[in-house]
């Protein structure tokens, strides 16, 4: 039991209490059933990352004791509008957007944990059913003060930053959901914390056992600042392909090679400490990264897609030799635009679809780009569509016109 805790508590920035986990557990064995662990979430994009993974990874430990992983798809809170954290409400979306991107999540779960194994519920099953009356006598359980306990909640009313109404009762209805599967653990990222928290009151309120809550920390995104998030465009994605996320994990600045190693990889103690080790004794970075590179890709693909990552890698990133380059393939029929020249701006925005135009005109302006191996500075420069003309564009990106 002692080192089936201590697996369970590694690398969890928060456990609320701090001994719940250990009477959760005890409490679990003197019923003989399952602990109920839930992780929700807003389906508001459609791709998983590594900083999800960092949590996803926590639930399948509890998944291979025996737990049962319950996974909450805010079906009906992602179509009202969440607090972003920052200082605006996150815009809702539709009932489209959220089946089409919630089965995009479900189907992306099973690179980590067993589908078949979890259970899933949506939270319009039972917060579509509530009258007006119940939302109200629901919302009577909470006061105002406990919800400006909320940092950004505080900071926004503070600098008399507006706070709709309906951002103040998506924690209620967050912990509603905790009520409704009957939680022993819900699981988050430290910015879930207080919402995480509201499931422990409103369970209280229901004469209900109070859930723990277990916080994971952030994954900072390829940027080493922020946390990883698809809306920064700093992330690996869990259904990257290996090239690619051999590229991003390159990128990363060397600041975050602990982090990554400790959150993104699977490395056992003994392999952590010896990397460790080695960047102590002056071991190269950027040999570290490469090993950091092929472990996420092994976890996401496999061993040989791993290797096969590292030697394009090499290649197309290290090597002098511009023969060695491999090139993307793009005919002029793909361009919106297909006859007689392109500018370089736009011909650019529309082969990096996840850049804007300003940022590419400013990467073009400082030299991040190449025509024919040859800087092209000029973000208006006309470029004609002839066959076999290189692109480049960054440090990760080749095209050639065929």
């Amino acid at each position: 039991m002692k080192n089936m805790i201590s697996t369970l508590k590694q690398n969890a920035a928060i456990i609320l209490p701090e001994n719940g986990l250990e009477q959760k557990l005890q409490q679990a064995d003197k019923e003989n059933r399952r602990l109920i662990i839930k992780l929700g979430f807003d389906p508001t994009a459609p791709d998983l990352h590594l900083g999800h993974a960092v949590v996803l990874k926590k639930l399948k430990q509890f998944q291979d004791l025996g737990h049962q992983i319950v996974i909450v798809v805010g079906s009906f809170t992602a179509r009202i509008g969440d607090p972003t954290g920052k200082n605006k409400a996150r815009k809702p979306l539709s009932i489209e957007d959220v089946n089409h991107n919630a089965q995009t999540y479900i189907d992306q779960l099973s690179k980590i944990i067993d589908v078949e194994k979890t259970k899933i519920v949506f939270n319009s099953d039972w917060l579509d059913a509530l009258s007006f009356p119940e939302v109200i006598q629901l919302m009577s359980k909470v006061t105002v003060a406990q919800l400006m306990h909320r940092n950004d909640f505080n900071k926004r009313f503070t600098e008399n930053t507006p706070i709709a109404m309906h951002e103040l009762v998506y924690p209620i209805l967050q912990g509603f959901d905790s009520v409704q599967i009957e939680c022993d653990i819900e699981m988050g990222g430290t910015d879930q914390l207080f919402n995480c928290t509201m499931g422990r009151q409103l369970q209280e309120v229901h004469q209900m056992s109070p859930q723990i809550v277990m916080c994971m920390p952030l994954l900072k995104g390829l940027d080493g600042k922020e946390k990883m998030s698809k809306s920064l465009n700093n992330i690996i994605g869990l259904t990257d392909e290996p090239n690619d996320m051999f590229g991003k994990t390159m990128s990363i600045p060397d600041s975050l090679i602990g982090e990554f190693t400790e959150l993104a990889c699977d490395f056992s103690i003994e392999e952590k400490d010896g990397l460790k080790l080695q960047l102590e004794n002056g071991e190269n970075p950027m040999n570290i990264k490469k090993l950091i590179a092929k472990n996420i890709i092994t976890q996401y693909h496999d061993h040989s897609a791993a290797e096969l990552a590292e030697q394009f890698f090499i290649s197309q990133f290290q090597s002098k030799n511009s023969e060695e380059k491999v090139y993307e393939p793009i005919s002029p029929d793909s361009f919106d635009c297909k006859e007689g020249p392109m500018k370089l701006v736009e011909l650019c925005s529309q082969l990096i679809r996840d850049l804007s135009k300003s940022a590419i005109r400013r990467l073009i302006e400082n030299g991040g780009v190449k025509i024919d191996n040859i800087k092209a500075r000029d973000p208006d420069l006309e470029i004609e569509m002839i066959k076999g003309t290189t692109i480049k564009i960054g440090k990760r990106r080749f095209f050639e016109l065929v």
